[in-house]
């Protein structure tokens, strides 16, 4: 998402390169290519207006900063402005109170919510709740089957609807269900229609009445653009939502229903769909979205999907193994697989810092899912024992594994011989100076400092001030005294586990 909108302004940022100073004609030059990006991104005129005064007014009212280039400090600024104009801060799900919570989806037919119902349910039982479905859209039987299996398939309480009951009735009596079942939060999924309607608001509103749930979510297809801003203030006015998630924005979208929706109703975004998987549902942070839309990447959600994902002590059995030479094609399959539990890696290098930069200059990059999934079928086609033993792969077992695989033999040879350079690399860097960087296991065993030379046009973002020097993960903004502290702690606590073992 916001791929286009990027690239245009990387390129306004790289043009005040040269520049000595900031002033009002280059100042202006630049925003009016600002302002066509935004347009063209599908952002609403009157938001668009508006952005581009407060930009102009920052940037040449402001002071300068002696330590900032001009394209940092016009960097600087719109970053503020975006984030801003996203949501700031943002905000998560309102939970609080006495359960069950009641979380109510509306939104027009198509928008995906049934679709969401079960992705905000996978992603609430990891952090610890207990969601019951709900199917209150009794004019189209089919949504009543579909929210039922996606909770058969995540093995959840649903409601008995059927095509014949109230949706009121549905709504009030799933409360005491809920209750029942022992769980905590409520997922209603509201019946939509092609277009707003009186009959559609008045049952909305009667379900809001009585069960007056914990949160009205709009779900907006991202791909509809404007016309989704509209739908939305409809829904605003009639019901007072209290947040917004919007779907499909790994297709086409091009990223502006999310400016102008959040600018016209004021009402966050709190999530966004980012695939069809029931996993690929993220949380809306407006800094890090900013972040993403100006090349920095998004480091602090690509670090907390590796911690929900990968456990600590999986990370230090790698790291021995890498140190004693003992990683093989069986650990590679083991790495490869948790990767793409993280999500596709397409997405997963759009939040590494510069990858998008880069992946413009090289003319786009071969998809890495489909590498991946080409090296996995030739580990597949191997024997275990060539798997822990690749020294074993012979000329006659290399046909045998190619022919397996649907590859070359080529294509194997290449995979032994970079298998081995990695393997080389990555025992030199757990065995050199201390220990392996940490970050994220299958991604060359960690990850780059953000601060410096990844961010395009030379931006950096400690002084930029978009990203504090906090703890971010062992290995990756700590000080070297910290760092210290940290393998010494980790060393101790290893030989106590060898200790209790004996």
């Amino acid at each position: 998402m916001f791929e286009s909108l990027s690239e245009r302004l990387s390129d306004v940022f790289r043009k005040f390169g040269g520049r000595a100073g900031l002033d009002a004609a280059s100042v202006d030059a630049a925003l009016g290519e600002v302002r066509l990006a935004l347009l063209d991104a599908d952002v609403n005129l009157k938001v668009v207006r508006t952005f581009i005064e407060n930009v102009r007014e920052k940037c040449l009212g402001g002071d300068e900063e002696k330590r900032l280039t001009p394209a940092q400090q016009v960097v600087r600024v719109v970053h503020s402005e975006l984030t801003a104009l996203l949501g700031g801060e943002g905000g998560g799900l309102d939970l609080s109170g006495r359960p069950p919570h009641v979380l109510m989806l509306t939104g027009l037919q198509g928008s995906g919510k049934t679709t969401t119902a079960g992705k905000l349910a996978f992603y609430l039982r990891d952090l610890g709740h207990k969601p019951y479905f709900v199917p209150a859209d009794v004019y189209r039987p089919a949504a009543i089957e579909q929210l039922a299996s996606l909770a058969s398939g995540l093995d959840m309480p649903c409601y008995p609807s059927t095509p014949f009951m109230n949706p009121v009735d549905i709504a009030r009596d799933s409360i005491k269900a809920a209750q029942e079942a022992g769980c905590d939060v409520i997922l209603l999924d509201t019946a939509g229609r092609l277009h707003i309607d009186e009959t559609l608001m008045r049952e909305l509103t009667a379900i809001k009445e009585n069960i007056r749930p914990r949160e009205i979510l709009f779900v907006a297809d991202a791909m509809t653009g404007q016309d989704a801003v509209g739908v939305a203030e409809a829904f605003d006015a009639a019901l007072d939502i209290s947040g917004v998630i919007l779907t499909k924005m790994d297709g086409d979208a091009r990223g502006g229903a999310a400016f102008s929706i959040r600018s016209v109703t004021g009402k966050n975004i709190k999530f966004v769909g980012i695939g069809e998987k029931i996993s690929e549902l993220e949380p809306f942070y407006p800094e890090r979205v900013a972040g993403r839309i100006l090349g920095m990447g998004d480091m602090l959600t690509l670090i907390e999907k590796a911690q929900a994902s990968i456990e600590q002590e999986d990370a230090e059995e790698l790291e021995r193994k890498f140190r004693k030479a003992e990683f093989n094609f069986e650990d590679f399959r083991t790495q490869m697989r948790r990767m793409k539990k993280l999500g596709s890696v397409e997405n997963l290098l759009k939040l590494v810092p510069g990858m998008g930069e880069l992946r413009r200059r090289l003319g786009g990059i071969a998809a890495p899912d489909k590498e991946m999934n080409k090296l996995e079928a030739m580990i597949n086609s191997m024997t275990k024992k060539e798997r822990q033993r690749p020294g074993i792969i012979n000329p006659s077992r290399k046909q045998r594994i190619a022919a397996g695989s649907g590859v070359t033999v080529a294509d194997v040879n290449r995979l032994l011989k970079q298998f081995e350079q990695m393997r080389t690399m990555m025992q030199r860097m757990a065995g050199g100076g201390g220990k392996m960087p940490r970050g994220i296991p299958g991604l060359g065993g960690g990850l780059p400092r953000f601060p410096g030379a990844n961010l395009p046009a030379g931006m950096d973002a400690q002084a930029l001030g978009l990203m504090p020097n906090a703890d971010m993960g062992a290995g990756f903004t700590q000080s070297t005294e910290e760092q210290q502290k940290l393998r010494k702690k980790r060393k101790e606590e290893r030989q106590r586990k060898k200790k209790n073992r004996r």
